[in-house]
Order: structure tokens, then sequence, then C-alpha cells
């Protein structure tokens, strides 16, 4: 795309503006580090737009705090930029499934799933960040084909951002925006553990 200009431009009816403005599906994956990293700041940009944003973990524990949190909620209650809503869905557990709790974050997972469905259908955020959420349709907690479905009729002009390994391919394919993080090195691979300011 040299220059920001596409190089197809297609004959969809619709003008420059009206295309431009077209709600998109973005969807981040892949081994690397970042994803999260960058839909957050995404978020940042729709903050500053003035945008009212719903960011949904799906399975980071509901004990980290993590520096976007802290950040996007002082934004949000600014009063400068747009409103910023923070849900965890589900106490305290991660990707590292552990035996004897699936059910339960199966369950955590659906409800989550169900209250962004309500909140598309009401239009309450012009920017969702569906942090983690590629797991949750991996596992089978959330109907991958509901989820694409829903995603592909949501009203209004809402942005929606998927963050998460393993990516369905029935939803990269419905996706406007698919970035694969891929991973060059990491100091994991020297036994280095996550550390503040970089990890969270």
């Amino acid at each position: 795309m040299p220059q920001g200009k596409p190089e197809y431009v297609p004959r969809d009816g619709l003008t420059t503006r009206e295309r431009r403005n077209r709600p998109l599906l973005v969807v981040h994956t892949g081994t690397g580090k970042g994803k999260s990293t960058a839909a957050f700041g995404l978020a940042l940009r729709a903050w500053n737009q003035g945008w009212p944003i719903g960011v949904f973990q799906f399975v980071k524990s509901a004990k980290w705090r993590i520096g976007e949190e802290t950040a996007l909620k002082v934004l949000g209650d600014s009063d400068e930029g747009g409103t910023v809503a923070w849900n965890k869905m589900g106490e305290g557990w991660s990707w590292i499934q552990r035996p004897g709790s699936d059910a339960d974050h199966a369950a955590d997972a659906r409800e989550g799933w169900e209250q962004i469905k309500r909140d598309l259908a009401a239009e309450t955020y012009r920017l969702y960040v569906l942090d983690e959420f590629t797991y949750p349709m991996k596992w089978g907690w959330v109907d991958v084909e509901d989820v694409v479905a829903t995603l592909a009729a949501r009203p209004g002009n809402q942005h929606v951002v998927i963050t998460g390994r393993d990516a369905d391919p029935r939803l990269l394919d419905a996706a406007d925006l698919v970035t694969e993080m891929g991973k060059v090195k990491h100091p994991m691979d020297r036994g280095q553990k996550g550390q503040k300011g970089i990890e969270w």
C-alpha cells in the first residue's frame, strides 16, 4: 500500500468515506509476543477519538494487575477521551488450564460471550477488545460459528479486536485485518520469566 493508498478499489457502490469508515473485525494471533499490547495500543487511539471502549479479558488471571488496565481506567475516568469499561471473564483463571476446573471456566467464558452479544446488540461500545478470546473458541467453550455470525451481523459502527494464539480459520476468514505475531527470539528461551513493565 504505497503512501497509504489501497492497490485495489472494489466496485461495491460505497463512497471512499463510507468504505473508510466501515467497522472492522481485527485479529491479532500467532506465537509471538505483543498481541494484547497491540490491541491496547488500538484502544489508546480509540480513547483519543472519544470512543467508548469495552475490554473483555478472557483467560488472564482476575488477580493480575496489568499496566494497561490501570492506565486505560485512569484515562477513561479523565473526562478527556472515551470511557473505558474493563471486564474480567473468570475468577483467577489463566491460559494454563488446571485440572478439575474446566466446567467453571467454560461457563464463565460462555457468560462473557453472552454479555458481549448483549453489548453489541445495544451498541454499548465503539471498540471492543476481546483479549485472549481465541482460547475459549479453541477449547470449545464458545462456539466459533456463533462468534463469526454475531460479529458479521453487529449493528452500527462497532470495531472488534480479538487477541490470542491459534485463531480459528473461520475467524480469520471473517476478519478484515489479521496480524500474525511471529517469535524470532524471546527471553523465556533463555529461562527468563516475565517481568514488571514488560509483561504487565
